[in-house]
């Protein structure tokens, strides 16, 4: 009578997962809170704008979500929201506390946890190891922030009683964050692969 054995040869999942090892609960909420504390280092590269300042959030998003994977990546993006909400000053400027929630820019936040989730999931199916596939993974991950942001922001103008058409929301959501945005993506989708090949575990 035999045995079988099932045996993965994928490797490891997430870059998360090759460079520290073996997974514990403990491991995930250290990784958790250490992908929320990057994002709030970034966060303070920030040039301050009305409605919403340019940050370093975004790269931040990108590189914590792929690291981490979906779950993870998500569940940091949320710990540093609710941190920010809890008055701890992670958001940009140091800034924190539950009137955070109406500000025009707070959409770009919950949208960050669904942007971590997204690119989490496709860095679990391998995408951010080919420099191709990451390029377009991290293209769309860059994208989901405004799908929340956006409408946001205009909802929150609109109960302030100022000007919330598309060319505004356009001109405000927008267009500032256009070549910012490209670099961070840029930057993100060219070292994800980069790092992995250095690990050997690719």
């Amino acid at each position: 009578m035999t045995t079988a054995h099932i045996t993965s040869s994928s490797g490891p999942s997430t870059l998360a997962d090759a460079l520290v090892g073996r997974r514990s609960l403990a491991t995930d909420a250290g990784l958790v809170a250490g992908g929320a504390g990057v994002v709030a280092l970034f966060a303070q590269i920030s040039v301050p704008l009305w409605p919403v300042p340019v940050t370093g959030q975004t790269l931040a998003v990108l590189l914590v979500g792929a690291a981490l994977g979906a779950r993870r990546g998500a569940l940091a993006l949320l710990t540093y929201a609710v941190a920010g909400l809890a008055g701890l000053p992670v958001f940009a400027s140091f800034t924190g506390g539950p009137a955070a929630i109406f500000k025009p820019s707070f959409g770009f936040i919950v949208g960050f946890v669904f942007a971590a989730a997204l690119v989490g999931w496709l860095s679990e199916r391998k995408w951010d190891r080919h420099p191709g596939l990451a390029f377009l993974g991290f293209l769309g991950a860059s994208i989901v922030p405004f799908v929340f942001g956006l409408p946001y922001m205009a909802f929150v103008l609109a109960h302030l009683g100022m000007a919330h058409d598309l060319d505004t929301i356009v001109a405000a959501g927008v267009t500032p964050f256009l070549l910012g945005g490209a670099i961070k993506w840029l930057i993100a989708a060219a070292s994800l692969p980069l790092i992995w090949r250095a690990s050997g575990r690719a």
